[in-house]
């Protein structure tokens, strides 16, 4: 049986642009696996690898033109966006050659032995090792920034794992192109291209996470597809760790003083951010609770003004666009639920932007409105309009894990008047990022970053952004009464590598 073609497919029109391969065999999904596999030594010198990092940055660099436009193609995503998040996803690479060339990650720990402590210490040595081929997951809605070489291969690589990429099918021809970026960038250090494995199709993508070979594996999409790997991994003879970002709501709490306060603004700064991609961002704000009474009605005139003047936009494919579709019109069906701006379709290809109200007692107790507690991938929010504190805390207690939630505050809340820190007390536990007078739509690489939270926002306590996204790939190793001449160098008493440690309960830069 001949294997089934991959197109690259225009969401602006629907139409299939050109066939860029054709859905990986076992054989060749084995293959990729394996050629990862052996790649592993050509990473282990960290300064060949951190340079590689950079390399590959430049790489891309110097391609942005044809990436950006194939990228656009395939994704309507647009070129200002997209520029953007090419130059994002280069200072991602070099921000983790930076991590390498560091080391602090490897978390060095020496205690030399003690006999007079209780129990007696021997000669310890502690640091971390990579854990070998990951297979990573591309995002449909991040092309660069979390697709073939964004956040998970690049810290994969950082860590000194090589990578299995299962291509999104919503950029084929661009994972392509970026694949052979960074395979070229690899060659120029001396680094075969097995270190970066690509894989088209569904049952690839199922084989991979059961390979033998695959030691972890890294995923953004939806709760269903993430769920069903996460449990082939735990499924495996041998389980492996799953780091998968599932799905998020996103809440925001807007006290009634900042209502009163600023309405229009935080109207305005709720539209822009709803709307941001065509609502196609994890972080988009999908539940946002805001007081009844003249207050809120401001809020919600600004944000009906603004959603109003919003462009009807191209979704990611036609797939996502017919579930948006479906999703709000069966939002729309139930009791209470009003549309002050209609979401739905926009056209034959595109979508309209909108949100829907409710009253916040409906999402209080378990029954048919828990379908507004579900993300819906696309330009819309739902509005939750409370009477008193007690209905914000009966919403709260019925969410489930994501990835932020924000507190809109007045001035005088965020100078410590009032309930402020109980409110930010009581979204804490929801999420692994929380905001104060600001939108989740944006998360920056920093060293303090994290993007994760409870599940089913993410299905480990790790961050996919920022420098620890490192740690996921890695595992620690303590030796015992190991002569110095057979130790690692990472670990020899005379840091011959430099690196930052803690040496007899010191810390050392």
């Amino acid at each position: 049986m001949a294997a089934a073609p991959v197109w690259s497919v225009d969401p602006r029109t629907g139409k299939q642009r050109e066939q860029v391969a054709v859905e990986a065999s076992a054989q060749e999904m084995d293959d990729a696996v394996r050629a990862a596999h052996a790649a592993r030594d050509a990473l282990a010198d960290r300064t060949v690898r951190a340079a590689f990092l950079r390399g590959a940055a430049d790489e891309l660099k110097a391609a942005e033109g044809t990436l950006v436009e194939v990228a656009d193609a395939e994704t309507a995503l647009g070129p200002v966006r997209l520029t953007g998040e090419l130059a994002r996803t280069c200072y991602q690479l070099r921000a983790f050659a930076d991590i390498v060339d560091e080391g602090e990650f490897l978390g060095v720990v020496v205690n030399h032995p003690d006999d007079t402590a209780t129990p007696p210490i021997p000669d310890l040595r502690r640091y971390k090792v990579p854990l070998g081929v990951v297979a990573v997951y591309s995002a449909s809605n991040f092309p660069f920034a979390f697709s073939v070489p964004g956040g998970d291969t690049a810290s994969a690589l950082a860590a000194g794992c090589p990578v299995v990429v299962k291509a999104h099918p919503d950029h084929p021809a661009l994972s392509e192109l970026v694949a052979k970026v960074l395979r070229r960038a690899a060659a120029r250090h001396g680094i075969p291209d097995g270190v970066l494995g690509l894989v088209h199709g569904f049952e690839a993508g199922i084989e991979l996470i059961r390979h033998p070979l695959v030691a972890a594996a890294g995923f953004t999409g939806s709760v269903r597809g993430g769920r069903a790997l996460f449990d082939a991994a735990a499924a495996r003879p041998v389980p492996i760790p799953f780091h998968g970002e599932l799905g998020s709501l996103n809440p925001v709490v807007v006290t009634e003083a900042a209502a009163a306060e600023r309405a229009d603004a935080i109207g305005a700064g709720l539209a822009g951010s709803m709307t941001l991609g065509v609502g196609q961002f994890c972080v988009k704000p999908g539940l946002v609770l805001v007081p009844a009474g003249d207050a809120g009605d401001g809020l919600v005139k600004t944000l009906t003004d603004a959603v109003s003047d919003t462009d009807a936009g191209v979704l990611l494919d036609h797939r996502m666009r017919d579930n948006f579709v479906a999703g709000v019109a069966e939002r729309t069906a139930l009791p209470d639920v009003e549309s002050p701006v209609t979401p739905g379709a926009g056209g034959e290809h595109t979508v309209a932007a909108g949100f829907l109200t409710v009253p916040a007692a409906r999402l209080a107790a378990e029954g048919e409105h828990d379908l507004l507690l579900e993300e819906c991938f696309g330009p819309v929010t739902v509005v939750a309009r409370y009477r008193d504190e007690e209905e914000v805390r009966g919403v709260l207690s019925r969410l489930p894990g994501n990835l932020t939630a924000t507190v809109q505050l007045s001035s005088a809340e965020v100078a410590g008047e009032g309930d402020g820190a109980g409110l930010l007390a009581a979204v804490t536990p929801l999420a692994g990022r929380v905001l104060v007078n600001g939108w989740p739509t944006g998360v920056a690489v920093a060293a303090a970053q994290h993007h994760g939270g409870p599940y089913p926002a993410t299905t480990s306590t790790s961050t996919s952004v920022g420098g620890t996204a490192v740690e996921r790939w890695l595992r620690p190793v303590a030796y015992q009464g190991v002569p110095e001449a057979l130790l690692p160098a990472e670990l020899r008493d005379d840091n011959p590598l430099g690196l930052p440690r803690r040496f007899n309960g010191v810390l050392e830069r």
